[in-house]
């Protein structure tokens, strides 16, 4: 047994704000990043999860500032069929035998036509794994940056920081971290894998330094449930933070809707939330049977995820308008006009939770 520090989580820091600040108000702070030299947009990205994301919404994430990553099985529009090819901002997501099966063909095969070649048309991908220390992936992410150096590669999940360093030396682009912590998701209460997010992130931070890969970007994936995570999260050294729950809980979310029990569909439930009607959305981990079955799978494994109803409490636009001003609060009490100044470089102090339940509200 490694003899480890005890980690911490988000729930167990505070950021301290700047002795000084020179900003005299949040109006003068940047809420946005840039994405790949192609637009700005803020530091979230949109869960690859059917009941968050999907091909009748995705564009309704990018107009808010958010890069959605379209769910395994939902394949948007082909690089080459694109109107307009600097406009791709979303990932699309592929299993590992998917990409596996893809590079054999590509290999083997001496004609591919564009539709053959599809895997290869998209120049943001995500390798939609929950086990992301595999040697397996390594070697794909490596073969793929040989015949696609183009193609910008997202992988995990990892809960080890040494992980994030191999994944980023094999030519990872973005790296998701943590295992387990997804609303959700069950495996660190059934299967005891995880990484308290805050030390993860914080530690892939300083490896990210340490060795020299700045143009690596970390994503927190999993278990934000407010804005202060996500700051929190941010603050730490994460470049990008991936929600699936908080999205869900919006009206234009990709899961269906149910009132009274009763499934309707999106513009009815539209119209009955803006009328005070509790509409509910259908929330569910991707590792649950009946997204396997859905994927097509004949022999199912144990779930990892749980499905549950929530209740809609916003549209997309309103939930980032705050936390775009949330944000821009932090920084300002930290004197950070830019993220770039934010991300990785604010202090925070570890708390007891007794000082936790004095503001948790």
């Amino acid at each position: 047994m490694k003899d480890k520090d005890i980690k911490f989580d988000l729930n167990d820091i505070v950021l301290i704000p700047e002795v000084q600040s020179e900003i005299n108000s949040r109006c003068e702070c940047s809420p946005y990043i840039m994405f790949e030299y192609t637009f700005d947009c803020l530091p979230l990205i949109a869960s690859p999860m059917d009941t968050v994301v999907s091909l009748n919404n995705y564009k309704q994430y990018i107009k808010n500032g958010i890069i959605p990553c379209l769910p395994r099985g939902q394949y948007g529009i082909p690089y080459y069929q694109h109107p307009l090819n600097n406009n791709f901002h979303y990932f699309q997501s592929f299993g590992l035998c998917e990409i596996e099966n893809q590079l054999k063909k590509y290999k083997t095969t001496t004609s591919l036509s564009k539709e053959e070649h599809a895997f290869f048309n998209f120049p943001y991908i995500l390798i939609d794994i929950a086990n992301g220390n595999m040697i397996k992936l390594v070697s794909l992410i490596k073969e793929i940056k040989t015949l696609f150096p183009n193609i910008i590669i997202m992988a995990g999940n990892i809960a080890n920081p040494e992980t994030f360093v191999i994944l980023a030396q094999a030519g990872a682009d973005y790296i998701r971290c943590s295992i387990g912590t997804g609303a959700g998701c069950t495996t660190a209460a059934n299967v005891a894998i995880n990484y308290p997010l805050g030390s993860l992130i914080n530690e892939c931070y300083q490896k990210k330094i340490q060795h020299g890969l700045y143009n690596t970007k970390i994503v927190a994936d999993g278990g934000m449930r407010n804005y202060s995570d996500i700051i929190k999260a941010l603050a730490l050294g994460c470049s990008y933070v991936m929600i699936g729950n908080l999205f869900n809980k919006a009206i234009e979310s990709a899961g269906f809707n149910y009132l009274y029990g009763i499934k309707i569909n999106d513009n009815i439930a539209k119209i009955l939330w803006r009328y005070n009607f509790p509409v509910k959305k259908k929330y569910r981990g991707m590792s649950t049977k009946a997204v396997q079955r859905s994927w097509g799978k004949s022999k199912l494994v144990t779930a990892e995820g749980i499905t549950k109803y929530q209740k809609v409490e916003y549209t997309l636009e309103q939930w980032t308008d705050n936390f775009k001003d949330y944000l821009k609060s932090a920084m300002s009490y930290t004197n950070a006009k830019t993220l770039e100044n934010f991300i990785g470089r604010t202090e925070f102090c570890r708390i007891s939770k007794n000082a936790y339940d004095r503001f948790n509200k």
